[in-house]
């Protein structure tokens, strides 16, 4: 599971680990809704060099899997970009025309959204140059496509969403690539008959496209001599060499049993690695790599393959292992019922981690925070590690700095006096998220994790955002050192219920309804918070032509949120698929147009982006006379477009068609 970056007003939680590089450039692009940004990656320079050269190995198969997620989200990605890249490099007319300047920014749209549709929304971008304009263009600089991308590219109406959780056929209605010639009729019969109910279940489906073949439904498997073998080769080679410069014998199992599962695709060695993962807990650098994260799947069954190499933030830890050491007294004193409560928490692993490279579904867009793995029985049999991503904080947070959003959107110079007051319960709330959150309650007996479908991802991160909330207004928090003040927690709630009920309404277009997992958790939350304070705890109140949130009590709040926690671990537990459908219908999904007009009209004033992304560092391997490494060097200075030029011209191993 994975948390994003709520906040599109200024953070104000600083670390002392980036005081002698203020200087530092942040900002790289801005384009339509998107502002891109670099990160720095502090205290890499103090590993030794065998954890260097372990990153940059590891860094290496991350890369190599790019091409694997452009054909996830499309079975077109590949073949649009192949000729997006080209025209763009080949192109001889005037670069300062309007049509190509819009197909410039067309293209770092689709590198941004690792293909043709909004990486949040889900909407197909509609491209501002002509068809005729693409098809000249291509004559004159010699560029060959297939012309089966152009309807898909042009034509509103084909493809138009990658991901529908609304429909007859979901799998029909969405444009994505996990399934090809299947109904979701036919998907669900086929995943009901292969479901694995022993006590260590294969996740069947994970990596995997379902396909109609004879007429029958079977799996093209991703591994290496199957689907995706060109890619997943590279990926293992950098795999088998960062074998050689593994901390310990722990480290060294995980990535033997990554690279047995990208082999042979064989599931159980999956789990094998999971639990070795969960395990490894003294090694400084750590990774996640492979097919992960279930959101863009309609059915939330296969996983998206993504990367993100980092090492321990040494100091900052503290804060997650406090969490993860008092772990079992936040699942006692939830407001939850007993019976769905975990009697034993077992090894919530937690800490503070530096990215080195951010790849696949990180990237450009990445979470602040990670609790993996995602198999309900490894979590409660073994344990989760859960993380949260320092540096990327501290880039969002540098910079929104001064950008005039809380000035915009809060009631009162008291409020924002009061949201800066709270200082670390940005970072604290992801931490509770992450290492508690997705790893409390307990599903009931014969209850399967797939049991709430399309609803599940909405239903889980609210779950783990509620149970961040409710504790975020514990006295438990002071007397283990992790707030300085039993009121900081007030400012926290008000940008939480702002930004659930208004501000994020930013990042969809006007007439569209919510579909992204996160956004619609947050707006159920925040919607059932305000529909159900039945004694004025929190209202909409117009001033000047304009509406703001205002919170009158705030301990009611949180009484509130402890009543939808209850409910929500419920439909969780019992795997309460009606519940959990009537709940996100309700609240999550359908938005108040007028004020939806408003909010974009306020916020379109700003001149800000409601979305950020990142270039990744530059990492350059030195070597000596005998070809060992030596050094390993990082570079910050590389811009987007040169970045995502590279990446195609190192990265790409897939054929157009997979």
């Amino acid at each position: 599971m994975k948390k994003f970056i709520i906040l599109l007003g200024a953070t104000l939680v600083m670390s002392n680990a980036y005081s002698q590089t203020e200087s530092f450039d942040y900002t790289v692009d801005k384009f339509y809704d998107l502002e891109i940004l670099r990160y720095q990656v502090p205290a890499f320079e103090t590993l030794s060099l065998q954890q260097k050269t372990l990153v940059y190995h590891l860094t290496e198969a991350a890369l190599h899997g790019r091409d694997i997620l452009y054909d996830q989200n499309g079975r077109y990605n590949l073949r649009i970009r192949r000729a997006l890249e080209a025209l763009y490099t080949q192109y001889k007319g005037d670069r300062t025309s309007k049509e190509f300047v819009n197909f410039e920014k067309y293209l770092k749209r689709v590198w941004f959204a690792n293909g043709i549709h909004h990486h949040y929304a889900s909407d197909k971008f509609q491209p501002e140059f002509s068809q005729e304009w693409f098809v000249a263009a291509c004559a004159e600089a010699g560029v060959t496509y297939d012309e089966a991308i152009l309807p898909v590219i042009f034509d509103p109406t084909v493809m138009p969403k990658s991901l529908s959780l609304e429909g007859e056929d979901l799998l029909l209605a969405s444009a994505n690539n996990y399934y090809e010639g299947v109904t979701q009729a036919e998907a669900e019969a086929y995943y009901e008959a292969h479901k694995d109910n022993s006590a260590e279940p294969l996740w069947i489906g994970l990596n995997s496209k379902l396909v109609k073949e004879n007429g029958q439904v079977v799996e093209r498997v991703y591994k290496v001599g199957g689907m995706y073998s060109a890619a997943l080769e590279k990926v293992v080679e950098h795999l088998e060499k960062a074998l050689a410069f593994a901390e310990n014998d722990q480290q060294r199992l995980v990535i033997e049993k990554l690279i047995e599962f990208n082999k042979t695709g064989n599931l159980k060695a999956f789990n094998e690695y999971c639990i070795a993962w969960v395990k490894d807990l003294d090694s400084r650098v750590d990774f996640v790599n492979g097919f992960t994260e279930t959101y863009a799947d309609p059915l939330g069954i296969t996983g998206t393959w993504e990367s993100l190499i980092n090492f321990k933030d040494m100091n900052a830890t503290h804060r997650c292992q406090t969490i993860s050491d008092n772990a079992q007294w936040f699942e006692d004193n939830s407001p939850t019922d007993v019976k769905y409560k975990k009697e034993e928490v077992k090894g919530v692993s937690a800490k503070v981690i530096t990215a080195a490279i951010l790849a696949g579904d990180c990237y450009p867009a990445t979470p602040i925070g990670i609790n993996l793995p995602n198999a309900n029985w490894i979590r409660k049999d073994y344990g989760s590690k859960s993380v949260t991503i320092d540096n990327i904080t501290h880039a969002y947070n540098e910079a929104a700095k001064g950008n005039g959003f809380n000035e915009e959107f809060m009631i009162s110079p008291e409020v924002i006096a009061m949201y800066e007051k709270a200082g670390a319960c940005g970072d604290l709330h992801t931490d509770l998220h992450e290492c508690v959150g997705h790893g409390s309650g307990k599903l009931m007996p014969g209850v399967s994790k797939d049991a709430l479908k399309e609803h599940a991802s909405t239903i889980e991160e609210a779950r783990a955002d509620l149970l961040g909330l409710y504790y975020m207004a514990d006295p438990k928090l002071v007397e283990l050192g992790l707030l300085e003040d039993e009121e900081a927690y007030k400012g926290f709630y008000y940008q939480q219920m702002m930004n659930g009920l208004m501000t994020q309404l930013v990042r969809i277009e006007p007439g569209k309804d919510i579909e992204e997992s996160h956004m619609r958790n947050r707006q159920l939350i925040a919607l059932w918070v305000f529909k159900n304070a039945k004694n004025n705890e929190v209202e909409m109140i117009e001033r000047d032509g304009k509406h703001y949130l205002q919170i009158n009590d705030y301990e009611g709040i949180r009484r509130l949120y402890g009543e939808l926690l209850r409910e929500i671990q419920r439909i969780t537990s019992e795997g309460d698929y009606p519940a959990a459908k009537a709940m996100v219908e309700e609240y999550a999904v359908k938005v108040d147009q007028d004020l939806h007009k408003e909010i974009l009209e306020r916020y379109e004033k700003l001149n800000l982006a409601p979305y950020k992304g990142f270039v990744n560092p530059v990492y350059t391997a030195h070597y000596d006379a005998e070809g060992n490494i030596v050094d390993v060097t990082l570079d910050y200075t590389e811009g987007y477009i040169e970045q995502h030029l590279r990446y195609s011209r190192d990265y790409s191993f897939l054929p157009d068609i997979n």
